[in-house]
């Protein structure tokens, strides 16, 4: 008795079996996290320092390289970038995917406290943060009010709001943006501080020794104890203005005589508008591993509550939630796959034409799709946009094992077999072809798991759902199947109308198919050179697609990016960067609209619009952005244009695709003119948009040069000239006070309108020898001159990093080929080309996915020659590969489709598939010549059999991808690549395939066909097809 006899003759096991798989496969589904794409963070580590007052150089040899050449020996990094900017050296250390984020972190931790030493004093400590890929907030929360001012608001929106949604879980910090932190601000008189000969430095040292608490200790008498309190600290800005700074002439100089002392906001450097009014606007970024949906949820959750607490006037909305389209696009592949199983049903019910038959391969649906959850568990895998499209394609393929049994049993109890004895022949007829089938497919997804990066770890989980999900429907197929057909097919003397008049039509199809096959068969010659020709025609397909790392999709926000001139103040750039809010107020779609301005730094600004919901708007976000691009480049005073969001949540919002960089050890001054040179060489390339270069040399500096020798003579420290200018005119922070329970910083600098011209730096004072007052412009060279904005070093060279965005109708591919192209021209021989953000990602996935599709058809082919024990049989199969490659490629080119990850995760797909039809062929060819058939009646009467469960195979196939190719909203761009290359290649394949594989086989076969080895045992389990 064969193993597959038994699950026929033991009805309750097989039916056990798969309810188990159910089972398990339910149970992990409630476990599994839903987020949008696989998790794909690759570790990054950055360093933050602050050195106040410092220049962009000064950080530069300072600050960063000191860094840099020590962090560079950690083991296991992918690139380092740095950013010496004024008062900030950033670093980015970013590893490689499989390093543990937490050892990276304390290895960059190790490094840094080596070189603690040879860093300046006055810097703040090195800020080392585990800051992931995806460190963009995830949402905002804007709060505006009527009657409160910024101040109020930022304290309220810190006390309150910040501590709730910190709790959330899955929330790993809280940006408050357009911020105005409390600080006691102290503006110094410089004229009066002169007439009372009193220096910078005393009065920072008068604060700091007023201004403490000190833990006085306790009295004890014999019974009782009393803990000392000394009020020594200061509070309001009354107890400040009453500090004495020293003693002229017995009369005491307090702080107000030579200082305003107010309660004031700590810094002015960046606002937020929302819808239009002054905000303070709350960031939320999640942590690397949390879900977006779930910390949305958390926070939707705590709204209300927030809301009641929220003082009159005050307004609190949700301005931006990524989450929407997360949540959207998950669901919208839900309802996908309802449609694309009453698809495929419909099609199985059109070829067997009777319920009770349909039932069957029906039932391999939902324990299939149910059982590879398990697996998605077992894997660590989440319910993500990728593994949802691969339930999606399996649909169409658990049914094929099912229904190529299925079809095999019922020939047999037509033929009028008694249904189990029908039923256990069948199975063990096609056992072995249902075993290669659902091999090959899971070859094919096995080299995926070798493709590297981040695009391959999407791959991964894409292709082992799948490939989870074919495997539990062979194991369906050969337990479950068989024993659902020996008890509910029944063998019918007459049938119904319609089943008779489809009949017919089968008929005539399949005596026409043997007709047509008869006749190619006579001239083979013709066919092969046709089959030459159309895989010829996919290299023309494949030459001629664009290529771009993921297609951009309809997100439903805008975000609109602004780059003022250098040297432009907060309220300049925010004058003309709010012009932004005319075009979205004017746009009907536009639901709410954000304006950040001093993010990251003055000179910039950032919008987002929330469009409203796919189905209540007709026109796209891709194309409301190139109408309002139209708008926004003729705005006066700032470079604005809108972008659309990254599609594979790479980069944050204000990073763009075209990330070109340069390296050299030359000067900044010569990398920028041979930067200017590539730009001006490309500038009028349709391909390239938005040409920027982050090496900005212009930023208005005043250069301040001391005369040692006078400062030596008169005594007076060049330290102190330093110091005093910092304090001046950077503003230091000296001590802290307490208000409500909160610390705040105690600042001391000269008001804003007492520094707003070059002469300012006549009217300082210092002390010189002797308590003798000197005039600091006696001992200093003023000249006005440009500096670096920036200073960026890229894996430890400095480099300049050219970003663009691709023009209208051109890709990622053709931007980045036209700026190499120039560069190969142009620029001297000591210049390296590298690539950062999304075009790093493209340039490596290129690479990995042509060694994924190698390996792939190698897979197969051995797996194929191991199971029909041939090194030429394979072959045959697989000719049918570049055919359906052109029929993929094809409908790619003409629904205006790009190469990209989704649509070469749908040819590797598709190698899987159309084997299949060959495989079918071969073995019943096979079986018949063994039966000592001749070669070409064996390959029609083979062929002729298998093409009703291959074209349904097909249909089933094609029907399952037709609503991935036909999708509509959130994130519909994306599916229908990988529905159009399924749709294609398949129907195009399988009429080729028809015809193309036994004119292979003719050609290639044996003339004898010896049995597979002459064992009984191997002949028994090939029993010969019923005559």
């Amino acid at each position: 008795m064969s193993l597959f006899e038994l699950f026929v003759r033991r009805p309750v096991l097989s039916t056990v079996l798969s309810l188990l798989v159910v089972l398990i496969g339910f149970v992990s589904y409630t476990r599994l996290t839903v987020r949008e794409y696989p998790n794909i963070d690759e570790p990054i580590v950055s360093v933050q320092t602050t050195y106040r007052g410092a220049s962009a150089e000064i950080i530069e040899t300072q600050v960063t390289q000191i860094l840099e050449n020590s962090i560079a020996g950690i083991e296991g990094i992918e690139t380092i970038t740095s950013t010496s900017r004024q008062e900030r050296s950033q670093i980015s250390v970013r590893f490689r995917p499989d390093v543990d984020p937490d050892v990276a972190a304390s290895d960059v931790r190790d490094r840094v406290s080596r070189v603690r030493g040879r860093l300046p004093d006055e810097i703040d400590e090195p800020i080392i943060a585990k800051v992931e890929a995806d460190a963009q907030p995830v949402m905002y929360l804007s709060l505006t009010s009527t009657r409160h001012s910024p101040l109020e608001l930022t304290d309220f929106a810190d006390r309150f709001i910040a501590d709730r949604v910190q709790n959330i879980t899955g929330v790993a910090e809280v940006r408050i943006l357009g911020q105005r932190q409390y600080a006691m601000r102290i503006w110094l008189d410089r004229a009066r501080m002169a007439a009372y000969a009193i220096t910078v430095q005393e009065v920072e040292a008068a604060l700091r020794a007023q201004n403490v608490e000190i833990p006085s200790g306790r009295i004890e008498s014999n019974d009782r104890e009393f803990t000392v309190l000394s009020q020594t600290s200061l509070n309001t800005p009354e107890q400040f203005q009453q500090i004495t700074v020293k003693d002229a002439n017995g009369f005491p100089v307090r702080l107000r005589d030579v200082a305003r002392v107010e309660l004031g906001a700590r810094e002015e450097r960046n606002a937020a508008w929302f819808k239009g009014s002054p905000s303070v606007t709350i960031g939320i970024v999640k942590q690397a591993v949390a879900n977006p949906l779930t910390v949305s949820a958390g926070v939707q959750q705590a709204l209300p509550g927030i809301i009641e607490d929220l003082p009159d006037g005050m307004s609190i909305a949700t301005s931006y939630d990524t989450s929407i389209f997360i949540d959207r696009s998950i669901k919208a592949v839900y309802t996908t796959i309802a449609e694309a199983v009453v698809l495929v049903v419909l099609i199985i019910f059109l070829f067997l034409r009777s319920l009770r038959a349909t039932l069957i391969p029906l039932v391999t649906i939902p324990v299939s799709l149910i059982g590879a959850f398990a697996l998605m568990y077992a894997l660590g895998f989440t319910v993500n946009t990728l593994t949802l499209l691969s339930m999606v394609l399996a649909i169409g393929l658990v049914v094929d094992d099912a229904i190529v049994v299925l079809e095999n049993i019922h020939r047999h109890i037509e033929d009028g077999m008694e249904p189990t004895k029908a039923a256990i022949k069948g199975i063990n007829e096609i056992a072995f072809a249902v075993v290669a089938m659902t091999l090959t497919l899971v070859a094919v997804y096995a080299p995926m798991a070798f493709s590297t990066g981040r695009t391959g770890k999407l791959f991964i989980e894409f292709a082992l759902t799948l490939a989870g999900a074919v495997l539990v429907s062979g194991f369906v197929a050969l337990t479950l199947t068989p024993m659902m057909c020996a008890k509910l097919l029944r063998h019918e003397n007459k049938h119904n109308f319609l089943y008779n008049a489809l009949e017919r039509f089968f008929e005539a199809l399949s005596s026409g198919y043997r007709r047509s096959l008869r006749f190619a068969l006579s001239v083979r010659p013709l066919i092969v050179l046709l089959a030459l020709g159309v895989a010829g025609g996919s290299y023309y397909f494949f030459t001629n697609l664009r290529s771009e790392l993921a297609p951009v999709e309809d997100r439903g926000t805008i975000t609109a990016i602004g780059v003022a001139p250098e040297g432009a103040t907060m309220s300049f750039t925010a004058d003309y960067a709010r012009r932004v809010e005319d075009y979205f107020s004017k746009i009907q779609e536009v639901e709410t609209y954000l304006v950040i301005v001093g993010f990251p730094d003055v000179t910039r600004a950032i919008a987002f619009a929330r469009l409203k919901p796919w189905e209540q708007r007709q026109r796209k976000q891709q194309s409301l952005v190139a109408e309002i691009n139209k708008g926004l480049s003729q705005i006066p005073g700032i470079r604005l244009f809108a972008t659309n969001p990254p599609s594979l949540g790479q980069g944050g919002a204000n990073s763009k695709p075209v990330e070109f960089v340069l390296r050299s050890s030359d000067s900044y001054a010569e990398i920028k003119q041979n930067v200017d040179r590539l730009i001006a060489e490309v500038q009028g390339h349709p391909a390239l948009t938005n040409l920027e270069t982050n090496l900005i040399l212009d930023k208005p500096q005043i250069k301040v040069s001391i005369d040692r020798q006078r400062a030596a003579d008169l005594g007076v420290g060049v330290d102190v000239i330093g110091r005093t200018m910092e304090t001046l005119l950077g503003g230091r922070q000296v001590t802290r006070f307490n208000m409500n329970g909160e610390q705040y910083d105690v600042m001391l600098q000269v008001a804003g309108q007492d520094r707003n011209t070059p002469q300012t730096l006549q009217s300082i004072y210092l002390m010189g020898r002797g308590g003798q007052v000197v005039q600091l412009s006696s001992l200093v060279r003023v000249e006005e001159n440009v500096a670096p904005k920036e200073l960026i070093r890229f894996n430890q060279l400095r480099s300049a990093t050219i970003t663009a965005v691709p023009g209208p109708g051109y890709s990622l591919g053709d931007a980045l080929t036209v700026l190499e192209q120039a560069a190969a021209r142009i620029l001297p021989a000591s210049y390296q080309n590298d690539y950062s953000g999304q075009s790093r990602e493209f340039k490596q996935s290129g690479s990995s996915i042509l060694l994924v599709f190698l390996l792939a058809l190698g897979f197969i082919y051995l797996v194929l020659a191991a199971q029909f024990e041939s090194f030429i049989d394979p072959v045959v199969i697989m000719v049918s590969v570049p055919l359906s490659m052109t029929g993929a490629l094809a409908a790619l080119y003409f629904t205006g489709g790009t190469m990209n990850v989704y649509s070469q995760i749908g040819l590797i797909t598709l190698v899987g598939l159309i084997t299949k039809h060959g495989i079918l062929i071969l073995e019943f060819t096979n079986q018949l010549r063994e039966e000592g058939k001749e070669m070409l009646e064996a390959l029609v009467e083979a062929a002729e059999l298998r093409l009703r469960p291959i074209l349904m195979t097909t249909g089933a196939m094609v029907l399952g991808a037709v609503p991935l190719a036909l999708a509509s909203g959130a994130g519909a761009e994306s599916r229908s690549q990988i529905g159009w290359v399924i749709v294609g290649g398949m129907t195009f394949g399988t009429l080729l395939t028809l015809y193309v594989v036994p004119v292979a086989y003719s050609y290639l076969s044996r003339a004898r066909r010896p049995m597979h080895g002459e064992e009984p045992e191997t002949a028994k389990a090939h029993p010969q097809p019923a005559e």
